[in-house]
């Protein structure tokens, strides 16, 4: 087949399944530690043991997950220099500077204080052990911001200049802080948050279903709903940013989006493509479902706002289409869904029914938010494919080609690689999956206590007593 001869588009896929598989993992660590973060702080102002058991049993989730995430990240690392050898060369002084920070700083962090948030209950003080727990939090969602801080700068590469075939970094500040970086790493870091939220509330709505600790799970499931409506609208207005931002930086990539050829004359509207089926050899579209006007509106503000078409650009400029077009309004749709399933949800608490008594009859709203768990990562998934794909045909827009940064390895053996990468992460996610599962199964221990049997709380109640906040 010719597709185990071309090396270059091998090597693209090899990348693209580790990179898929492996952020499955990492997003939910943000945004799980940064929940555990809560419940520990509600457990230390209230006192009350509920939160502190929900901190104990999500823990459990989030030490698997991080455990798989770690797995299977460190290959996808080593790929930079295995089959990406002549992108490293290019921009290692700038890229290997920020992934080095991501593991010196951020993971290093996660590492010191991981083992005091799993294994410090009753060995350290309530405390330092709260502490050990905001410092994985933030070690997680540090390591976010300098992966996206990098991803950025190959979106918009600033901050030093090409020398033959090497960046030479000048601005260190500039780099980080590329054009694209601000709304880039806001809008992941809060679909860390998003996904977090919908994967907390659906599990919680899967025990509410079965009747299972009711009134446990109702306390994670509507904040969660709560949760969600701010986290949902911030990210909506941060992917409006990430679009003006994209309009600004990478007008190719915005066409190729939404299947857009022609620049719109002075004083004419771009009309925005619901559907369409762009042919890149006919240079337009086959067919296309349009609302006139929309698309200026949304890219500039104005109903008559210029926006560049894709044949002011070189055939061989241009982005693939059909991926990141249909990919994008996957992505939309199922945030269009999330969106109204919080009203939906806000509509069933307004009439009474999250409660203990009558909650567990909202059958098609919890099954709902069961579905949303595999939704949120879809809509992740798409939005990484809109950002990479859309990227195309540079690997750094507009210095290198995606052609010129592959190692010249055999094809087959990146077609051998590739195979047994697939292998070890289908049995990984076999495996992760099974023990959920078990954790699942499981459930939460209701009689657990913050001290241990036939003690007194006389450590904690001095803790909470310093801090001036509910004894036991």
């Amino acid at each position: 087949m010719e597709l185990f001869q071309d090396q270059v588009l091998l090597s693209r896929i090899h990348f693209a399944f580790t990179a898929i598989f492996h952020i499955l993992f990492p997003v939910l660590t943000i945004g799980l530690s940064i929940f555990l973060v809560g419940v520990e702080a509600k457990w230390l102002l209230t006192g009350q043991e509920r939160y502190y058991q929900h901190a104990r049993f999500w823990m459990r989730l989030f030490l698997l997950n991080f455990a798989v995430g770690v797995v299977s990240g460190i290959p996808m690392e080593f790929q930079f220099g295995t089959n990406w050898s002549a992108f490293s060369r290019a921009g290692g002084d700038i890229f290997g500077h920020l992934l080095g920070f991501e593991a010196s700083m951020a993971f290093m962090l996660e590492a010191a204080f991981l083992g005091i948030m799993a294994f410090g209950w009753k060995r350290v003080s309530p405390g330092m052990h709260f502490f050990a727990t905001c410092m994985v939090a933030f070690g997680g969602s540090l390591s976010a911001f300098w992966i996206m801080a990098a991803n950025s700068w190959m979106q918009t590469p600033v901050g030093g200049e090409f020398v033959g075939n090497r960046f030479i970094l000048t601005d260190a500040f500039a780099a980080i802080w590329n054009p694209d970086a601000f709304w880039g790493i806001t809008h992941m870091w809060l679909a860390c948050l998003e996904i977090s939220l919908f994967v907390i509330g659906g599990i919680s709505a899967w025990y509410l279903l079965r009747g299972r600790d009711t009134e446990f799970f109702l306390v994670s499931f509507k904040a969660m709903v709560v949760a969600a409506i701010v986290v949902t609208l911030l990210q909506m207005a941060t992917g409006d940013g990430a679009g003006k931002s994209i309009f600004k930086a990478q007008p190719a990539k915005l066409a190729g989006i939404e299947a857009h050829w022609q620049t719109n004359p002075e004083g004419e509207g771009a009309p925005w493509k619901i559907l369409a089926w762009p042919d890149k050899q006919l240079q337009a579209n086959v067919w296309e479902i349009e609302v006139p006007n929309v698309l200026s509106l949304l890219a500039t503000y104005s109903k008559t706002g210029t926006v560049t078409g894709l044949k002011e650009f070189p055939v061989a400029d241009q982005p693939p289409l059909l991926l990141p077009f249909y990919s994008f309004r996957l992505m939309v749709l199922i945030g269009l869904l999330l969106a109204g399933l919080m009203v939906w949800s806000l509509w069933a608490w307004k009439k009474g029914e999250l409660v203990p008594e009558r909650v567990g009859r909202q059958k098609r709203l919890l099954y709902a938010w069961m579905a949303a768990i595999p939704l949120s990562y879809l809509a992740m998934e798409t939005g990484w494919i809109v950002r990479e794909v859309g990227r195309q045909p540079w690997v750094i827009q507009g210095v290198l080609r995606t052609e010129e940064g592959v190692s010249r390895l055999p094809a087959e053996s990146v077609t051998g690689s590739l195979i047994g990468f697939v292998a070890i992460y289908t049995l990984l996610l076999i495996l992760f999956l099974l023990f959920a599962r078990r954790i699942l199964q499981k459930g939460p221990n209701l009689v657990d206590s913050p001290v241990e049997k036939g003690k007194s709380h006389r450590d904690i109640n001095r803790f909470l007593a310093k801090k001036h906040i509910t004894r036991y």
